[in-house]
């Protein structure tokens, strides 16, 4: 695939899954998904924030997840991780928490609240089993019984796939050996067990062949890289040097500099704080 661009690149996946001409695509996306959780398949979905050329690589209001909503009212959240973010799994429940409280309107009851699903797609390997997909839910220890099927969590990890097995059948693994970077010789096979996937192939070759496109690819594929590059180094710093107790007043000076410059790559205050030595308070003052 060296002449086409990263399907992995959030903004590359979200032209192929989240625009309004290729929401066939994502509703087939989304119910090879959840066929391996065990729910009925969807009819119809509505794109939250569909792709548009507002959508610029280096705006941080510009939001690549790709937000979508069911029929009955249910909310998905995909979102593609091409580098380590660290804490993932705190993040998750963060936005997932956000996103299901949201629903609510003043004067609204509980019983409105719908479904929230996340799924996160990692090109990274961050759950210790050998599973590509794992689905999370909230369930009793011992016995197993829900306590509520409004939480869903998907992770979905590239990094376990096995590249020379290609399927001999539909299903979600299709997908994401499409989205790995499947070499193009296998395509053919991808695409008939999977027809739909000739949609999304097709339009990774369109951008691919589209001088902007990769224009914009490029620039959003380096600021990705700066930002994993200074979180890496932000925890490195964090971990080697620790958080000392009492910092002097110049130790603090740098800690505000070294705060405010990973504010400025987009970088969630939590991790600042981890590794700064502020407090988090003390880092959500300095964005004022």
């Amino acid at each position: 695939m060296s002449d086409l661009l990263d399907p992995r690149n959030d903004f590359v996946f979200k032209r192929i899954f989240g625009s309004e001409e290729n929401k066939d695509v994502l509703l087939v996306f989304l119910n090879r998904t959840f066929a391996e959780s065990g729910e009925q398949p969807l009819t119809e979905i509505v794109l939250l924030n569909p792709y548009t050329d507002k959508d610029a690589p280096l705006d941080k209001q510009s939001i690549f997840d790709i937000w979508a909503k069911t029929a009955e009212g249910k909310l998905i959240n995909i979102e593609m991780q091409l580098f380590n973010k660290y804490d993932i799994e705190k993040r998750t429940l963060y936005y997932w928490s956000k996103r299901y409280s949201s629903q609510l309107q003043e004067g609204q009851t509980y019983k409105e609240l719908k479904k929230c699903v996340t799924i996160n797609i990692l090109n990274y390997s961050f759950i210790e089993n050998e599973r590509y997909h794992n689905v999370f839910h909230l369930r009793e220890d011992h016995t197993g019984l829900e306590l509520s099927d409004d939480l869903e969590v998907h992770f979905m990890e590239l990094s376990k796939l096995d590249d020379q097995s290609v399927p001999m059948e539909g299903g979600l693994i299709n997908w994401l050996l499409f989205l790995k970077g499947a070499d193009k010789s296998n395509w053919e096979v991808l695409q008939m067990n999977e027809p739909t996937l000739k949609k999304a192939m097709d339009t990774l070759e369109f951008l691919s062949q589209d001088r902007e496109a990769r224009r914009l690819y490029e620039e959003r594929q380096k600021y990705l890289h700066d930002e994993a590059s200074m979180i890496e180094w932000a925890t490195e710093k964090g971990i080697a040097k620790g958080i000392e107790k009492g910092l002097v007043e110049g130790e603090k000076r740098k800690a505000i500099e070294i705060a405010k410059n990973m504010l400025s790559f987009g970088i969630e205050g939590s991790i600042i704080a981890k590794t700064s030595g502020l407090t988090e308070s003390e880092v959500e003052a300095l964005k004022d």
